[in-house]
């Protein structure tokens, strides 16, 4: 499994575009081959800051992802919304308590 977190922090009056926009692709997103799960989480203390937590197959299914049609359209709409630089970490998961 391979996990993967984005950081990204908005212009305030551009948070609803990002919010309608995500609405729309989350589950093309989420059905991508190799994606077994999407959540998206909103900062408590900045309400235009917001973090994806994905988690993909393998590696090589977030690139094909990364390389793809889709992304490239989800991209150049958010990428134009953005107050500061996005921020991503892939991460191994160690420990998992239910």
């Amino acid at each position: 499994m391979f996990i993967r977190i984005v950081k990204m922090s908005f212009e305030a009056d551009k948070v609803e575009a990002f919010l309608q926009n995500f609405e729309e692709v989350k589950q093309h997103i989420r059905n991508y081959p190799g994606n077994r799960f999407l959540e998206l989480y909103r900062d408590k203390a900045n309400p235009t800051v917001f973090f994806t937590y994905s988690y993909w197959e393998n590696e090589n299914d977030l690139e094909n992802y990364r390389n793809s049609e889709l992304f490239k359209e989800v991209w150049s709409f958010t990428k134009k919304l953005f107050r500061d630089k996005p921020e991503a970490w892939s991460v191994d998961r160690l420990v998992t308590l239910d």
